[in-house]
């Protein structure tokens, strides 16, 4: 059975919502709803540069964007702000806020520690990432201590889902093609 959304209101005006919040609030436009992003923690921000280093020393044609704005979704009528936007480099030059999603190879998100992430990043914007045709999406899982990568977007949806514990050796799949060893990522736990 096919869920219909409603959108709460049509993109532009989210849009314009989203250009004239604070600098202190970030906004995202998940299934037609508005989406407040949490705020990044200690923890969050070392683990998101672990994996820029490790992106930069094993593919340093590309880029690690954080919190470059997609559309993404069915139809790209969502907004949202991934914690890594792995792509080309000078990629989004020219794009603008709201950027197209051709030609990123992966979205990473860090999950928060906030009621909402479940629903959010395991779910929600896993799915706008497929349907936007993003071949990799990384889920760095704190609650879990655990890495998922989806792949093989396909109809809306990923194809493929493997998941590793912090320790273990992660193979990020091409068009990405980048070894994690993960053993650090145990000193972010809690």
């Amino acid at each position: 059975m096919k869920i219909t959304y409603h959108p709460q209101m049509p993109v532009e005006d989210f849009e314009a919502l989203a250009r004239s919040a604070p600098e202190t609030v970030t906004l995202e436009f998940i299934n037609g709803k508005l989406e407040v992003k949490p705020g990044r923690d200690g923890d969050h921000g070392a683990i998101a540069m672990w994996l820029l280093k490790r992106c930069l020393q094993q593919r340093p044609d590309l880029r690690m964007y954080p919190e470059q704005g997609l559309k993404v979704g069915s139809y790209r009528k969502g907004r949202a702000r991934p914690d890594g936007a792995l792509a080309p480099e000078d990629h989004f030059a020219g794009q603008g806020e709201w950027a197209a999603p051709d030609g990123v190879l992966m979205a990473m998100e860090i999950t928060s520690h906030d009621p909402d992430t479940d629903r959010r990043d395991r779910r929600e914007k896993r799915d706008g990432y497929a349907a936007a045709g993003i071949p990799v999406y990384l889920l760095i899982d704190r609650e879990s201590c655990t890495l998922t990568t989806y792949s093989e977007p396909a109809h809306g949806t990923y194809q493929s889902r493997r998941s590793a514990a912090y320790g273990e050796l992660v193979e990020l799949p091409e068009p990405v093609g980048i070894t994690l060893e993960t053993e650090k990522l145990k000193n972010y736990a809690q």
